[in-house]
């Protein structure tokens, strides 16, 4: 089994649901993200997302458009991100790592040198935003032989007929974007999730997570209780920003993030 499909097995054992936070990588330097992001699964987050910066970012809000700027400009790329995951895997062969981001940046690295590298990494998951199904059979099928699951996107207007076409070949978990628009401005309410949720339900086995738009411990709490995790992003990059001095980060960024995290993780586990 993969570190996705243990993490689920686990968490559904524990009879909860997951914590996702997510980084940026490189925001706002090399340094910071990679500390950050052994911090947070020291501090118990059950998978985590990281971002991979990208100069066109259209699926995301302000809050993460800026990071990714902040990220660029620290020197962000493939090969130092991924340098970053296998830096982490020195300590952790546990917590799921996912990669989200766009075609662009790999199709300039290469797909298949990508995924090979990924997979050496020790990324678990991938998340192409802009990568549609149609296009998406060779990677799927190569991620698939390298052990990289290529999780799904779905949303509020995904018509049925399209649903069943993205799920049936989906692994690792779908992600369920919880609004019609960009991250981090807005939220689905829980009528609104658990009716989601009953229809993804009968398109799937798999574990679906939800992301855009939860902010609050307690939007948190509901989304891993209606689904099977909540991602937390655009509310963990706002604290993080508040620390910095001048764009860079200070002796308080660390704390600060993995303070609002706890708050996340006692919200679901309670």
């Amino acid at each position: 089994m993969s570190r996705i499909s243990n993490c689920f097995a686990a968490l559904k054992a524990e009879k909860r649901g997951a914590l996702i936070p997510y980084i940026e990588a490189f925001d706002p330097d090399y340094e910071t993200s990679r500390k950050l992001l052994a911090a947070m699964a020291a501090e118990g987050a059950d998978l985590i997302e990281i971002g991979v910066p990208f100069s066109d970012p259209a699926a995301d809000g302000p809050t993460i458009q800026l990071a990714a700027r902040r990220a660029l400009k620290a020197g962000a790329n493939l090969p130092r991100i991924l340098e970053m995951v296998a830096d982490f895997r020195k300590d952790n062969d546990r917590t799921p790592l996912i990669l989200m981001g766009y075609l662009n940046p790999i199709e300039q690295f290469g797909t298949e040198r990508f995924l090979q590298e990924a997979a050496k990494a020790g990324v678990d998951g991938l998340i192409i935003v802009d990568l549609p199904y149609e296009e998406a059979r060779e990677i799927r099928a190569s991620a698939k032989e390298k052990g990289l699951d290529l999780i799904p996107l779905t949303a509020p207007n995904t018509p049925d007929d399209r649903l069943r076409m993205l799920l049936k070949d989906a692994s690792g978990f779908v992600y369920y974007v919880s609004i019609t628009g960009i991250t981090g401005t807005r939220s689905a309410n829980e009528e609104q999730l658990k009716e989601a949720m009953q229809r993804l339900r009968r398109a799937t086995d798999l574990p679906i997570v939800t992301g855009f738009g939860i902010s609050t411990p307690a939007q948190a709490k509901a989304a891993s209780h209606i689904s099977d995790g909540a991602v937390v992003a655009s509310a963990l990059i706002k604290e993080m920003v508040t620390t910095f001095e001048e764009d860079h980060a200070t002796e308080k960024t660390i704390p600060t993030v993995i303070h609002s995290l706890k708050k996340l993780i006692e919200a679901i586990r309670s």
